[in-house]
């Protein structure tokens, strides 16, 4: 007797929960007038602002205007800062991602050790450094690469820069003999 009252009680309270259902969907809805003119319905809640017609650089809010020009002597202080390559007011950037950059690391190590493709190789280790910045592995390798593809001036510049940012570092004694040694050439 206990497992068919359950089913009973189960029973009513669908037929309950399916009579609510009904009822909640049965009521009218408010419609909304298309022509954009015309007031908005009166309502108790707060409508937040609209900004439809609001010119680009202004405040939806009338209060609270916002001056987005920049100073007066924002291009003599920052020239770099001009427009990418794009032509946009936006420059594309890459985020910071260690963990990418670790794994472009030992990808460009593959190419360069394994399969000799020392194209490949330099591209994985410049995209290293584009996924962080100054980093003295990846920096240090790159310079590696470029050394033994003859490119003289970008290899010196990579060993110079790995001294930058590791002076006493694990390869440091390395950097600063090919320096030395592609300096004299």
């Amino acid at each position: 007797m206990g497992v068919r009252l359950r089913y009973l009680i189960l029973a009513i309270l669908c037929l309950w929960f399916t009579s609510v259902a009904i009822a909640q969907d049965q009521q009218p809805v408010e419609q909304v007038p298309t022509d954009r003119s015309a007031p908005p319905p009166k309502d108790n809640r707060k409508n937040p602002p609209r900004s439809d017609n609001v010119p680009a650089g202004e405040s939806s809010s009338k209060q609270t205007q916002i001056d987005v020009s920049p100073p007066a002597d924002d291009a003599k202080k920052h020239p770099e800062a001009g427009l990418g390559n794009s032509g946009s007011d936006v420059d594309e950037f890459t985020p910071y991602n260690p963990m990418r950059a670790m794994k472009d690391v030992e990808i460009g190590d593959f190419y360069f050790k394994v399969k000799q493709n020392y194209p490949a190789a330099i591209s994985r280790y410049r995209e290293a450094l584009e996924y962080k910045p100054h980093d003295a592995e990846a920096t240090f390798k790159l310079a590696e690469v470029l050394n033994k593809t003859g490119d003289t001036p970008g290899a010196v510049e990579n060993y110079q820069a790995y001294l930058k940012i590791l002076p006493n570092g694990p390869y440091a004694k390395r950097a600063r003999e090919e320096v030395d040694k592609l300096k004299k050439r």
